[in-house]
């Protein structure tokens, strides 16, 4: 039995829930006040499993595309950052003392806000959706 009846159904269910996870992320962790009183440490941790769930969520509901490379690009790009992330974050944790780097925590924020964000999600969907046309 088929969990989705078409790829239109899959690929709407993946929008909302990347969005859903999205959403969640910014308004109990990023933008809430009592986040602020958690070690950097646990922010950063809590950060990496939203962004973790994102990419496994695009690795779910994109693994259907008919168009390969651009699985391909997904897992390349998701898993390119969060390494980047992940060692800047490894970085604070074990050879940074007191304050942060800003420019370095800037850098972490922006990746981590293109991994999580729907908008690569719907880019590689509208990309499928335009090289599937025929003409």
């Amino acid at each position: 039995m088929k969990l989705y009846k078409s790829d239109k159904v899959r690929f709407i269910a993946g929008v909302i829930i990347i969005f859903i996870i999205y959403s969640s992320y910014y308004i109990f962790i990023a933008e809430h006040r009592d986040t602020a009183e958690l070690s950097r440490k646990v922010r950063h941790f809590i950060s990496f499993l939203f962004t973790i769930a994102v990419y496994f969520v695009g690795t779910f509901h994109l693994g259907k595309l008919r168009i390969t490379w651009m699985s391909k690009i997904w897992h390349m790009v998701h898993v390119g950052g969060l390494c980047i992330i992940a060692i800047i974050g490894l970085v604070d944790w074990f050879f940074i003392e007191g304050k942060p780097i800003v420019a370095m925590s800037r850098f972490a924020r922006t990746i981590q806000e293109l991994l999580i964000s729907p908008l690569l999600y719907l880019g590689m969907g509208l990309i499928n959706r335009t090289l599937n046309k025929t003409h």
